[in-house]
């Protein structure tokens, strides 16, 4: 999808669909680093705003509440779509962890809320040997056609990483989440995971608040009458990317959702893509690593 190309009728409840045939909500909370009742006050208020779709990890250590808030907010389980995450040095136990994060999930369970299969499992990152990493890869599959999974994917993989698992002859994966944002595009992931059908998720849309004085940010602001956070998530929509925005803050999180009654231009999206920095532009330290075959 081009820069100027924007998903055809975008709003609240556009999805993409994965390579199992599954929708999967084209925007999504965030909760790195929330906890405790922050968690849940958060994921209330994205669900109250319109989101489907909140994307967890076991180190976040806040699978319990994400849950706790999907029950308390009334909406059907199959409304929502939950992304957990294992780290690469847990290769040799996947199958204790997933049901260690199922079991977080269901801590909420009762006889009118029963959480079932986590939507999406991903490898949170790569940073094993290739040989363990495409071990853990096997177990991700074997978890899923197990049943406690629905899809699997990856997270923070280069495109080396993923034609590893083309070369040895294994599923891809349905979702390659990394940190992607104007100053950060990461187009030779973007590119290959397009070309291969696996769907792009972002991490850090916001830029965590960086950069926001930069001019071209500034300008457009100003120009769309939107703060930098709105730009920023719709650029992102408009890339064909889904946007993972985080915020503790109940208002934030539904300001971030609200990107769906104004259009970026072909031109200001073209000035948003030329702020791309390359590598220097990422401000997570869980990008693809450069010394990590």
């Amino acid at each position: 999808m081009s820069s100027s190309e924007q998903p055809e009728g975008l709003s609240i409840r556009s999805y993409q669909t994965l390579s199992s045939g599954t929708k999967i909500p084209s925007l999504g909370l965030g909760v790195y680093k929330n906890t405790g009742e922050t968690v849940v006050t958060a994921c209330l208020a994205a669900l109250e705003a319109g989101y489907r779709h909140i994307d967890s990890a076991q180190m976040y250590a806040n699978e319990a509440e994400v849950a706790e808030a999907i029950s308390k907010s009334g909406l059907p389980r199959s409304e929502i779509f939950v992304t957990t995450k294992i780290q690469s040095r847990d290769w040799k136990e996947v199958d204790k962890h997933v049901k260690s994060s199922h079991r977080q999930f269901s801590r909420h369970d009762n006889d009118r809320f029963w959480f079932g299969p986590i939507n999406l499992l991903l490898i949170h990152d790569p940073r094993i040997d290739p040989a363990d990493r495409l071990s853990m890869w096997k177990d991700f599959l074997k978890a899923r056609d197990e049943g406690l999974v629905e899809n699997v994917g990856v997270s923070n993989f280069a495109v080396r990483h993923l034609q590893q698992i083309v070369d040895a002859g294994l599923e891809l994966p349905s979702v390659n989440q990394v940190e992607l944002h104007p100053f950060c595009q990461r187009r030779d992931i973007v590119k290959w995971c397009r070309e291969n059908g696996v769907v792009v998720e972002a991490y850090c849309p916001l830029v965590r608040g960086r950069n926001w004085d930069n001019p071209t940010l500034v300008n457009l602001s100003e120009k769309y009458e939107r703060d930098t956070g709105q730009i920023l998530v719709r650029w992102s929509l408009q890339k064909g990317f889904i946007p993972l925005p985080k915020s503790s803050q109940a208002h934030r999180v539904k300001h971030n959702a609200d990107v769906f009654n104004f259009n970026i231009s072909e031109e200001d999206m073209a000035a948003l893509d030329a702020l791309d920095q390359g590598d220097a532009g990422a401000i997570a330290g869980w990008n693809p690593p450069i010394n990590v075959p």
